[in-house]
């Protein structure tokens, strides 16, 4: 692997739960999980059904040190923790943060009530992984390998969750879901993470007139990225955490519609990887 290799690669892009079917092949039904390289350095964001593949994957590279940083704790990007095969090899030291509960509970505890009776049959004590636990707070930047900085927001989300700007030998990369925007209005949060990025993955759930209707659900629409996008100077624009019932043509219009507006942006598919 290059040294100065700067990767991202899908392994989930939907929102709320997992699909399947002929009607999501193209672009995939595994729920938020995104995977980062700096080089050596392997990063997952969220461990939603997707995070299943990631560690298989890492586990036939025998990777051995890796990090994972929650955006929360809402179902679709923990559900899949616990099929994450990394957890129970001894070989892998995994190092897990997590900040938008910050004072209201730890990432240890957060973990240990998931992964537990009755919602799971074990406890996290059947894990063979070095895991360990690292808390923060919104606007704390972590450096959580040598060179990698990480900076955190705080985005407007039921619960609260946790936006992470990843910045690597001078290229970035911003991750943006779950958040609400509101109508006219451009968070100055997502304003400052899209700031000149290399890549923005933003939450693309709805459009603009489904947005009345799940108003207060905490998602934003593909347009009102692409404006962000464009008021930030952002270079690629990634839909993210697609809408479950949206089908694959469905998307590929609303891919387009996006194109035609930016012409950097793209919807996510799973298993998609990009050299930042």
């Amino acid at each position: 692997m290059s040294k100065d290799l700067f990767q991202v690669k899908f392994w989930g892009v939907r929102g709320s739960i997992p699909v399947s079917g002929p009607e999501f092949d193209r672009y995939g039904g595994n729920t938020s999980c995104i995977e980062i390289r700096c080089g050596e350095h392997r990063m997952i964001f969220d461990a939603g059904s997707g995070v299943r593949e990631a560690g298989l994957a890492m586990l036939n590279e025998d990777v051995r040190d890796v990090d994972l940083f929650f955006s929360h704790c809402h179902y679709d990007h923990i559900i899949g923790l616990p099929f994450f095969k990394a957890i129970y090899y001894p070989t892998i030291d995994l190092t897990i943060w997590s900040g938008h509960l910050d004072g209201k509970m730890s990432t240890k505890e957060m973990i240990e009530q998931f992964i537990s009776p009755p919602w799971f049959p074990v406890k996290t004590d059947i894990c063979q992984a070095t895991m360990s636990f690292r808390d923060f707070h919104a606007g704390q930047t972590l450096e959580p390998r040598p060179g990698v900085k990480i900076k955190t927001f705080m985005l407007n989300h039921p619960g609260g969750a946790i936006g992470y700007r990843i910045e690597w030998k001078g290229r970035s990369v911003a991750l943006i879901y779950d958040i609400e925007h509101i109508p006219g209005v451009y968070d100055p949060v997502a304003l400052e993470m899209m700031k000149d990025v290399d890549l923005a993955v933003y939450d693309c759930t709805y459009n603009e007139d489904e947005m009345q209707r799940f108003k207060g659900f905490g998602h934003s629409t593909w347009q009102h990225g692409v404006e962000l996008a464009k008021m930030a100077g952002t270079k690629q624009f990634a839909l993210f955490h697609h809408a479950p019932s949206r089908t694959d043509t469905q998307l590929e219009q609303m891919e387009k519609e996006a194109q035609a507006a930016f012409p950097g942006a793209f919807a996510a598919r799973d298993n998609q990887a990009l050299e930042i």
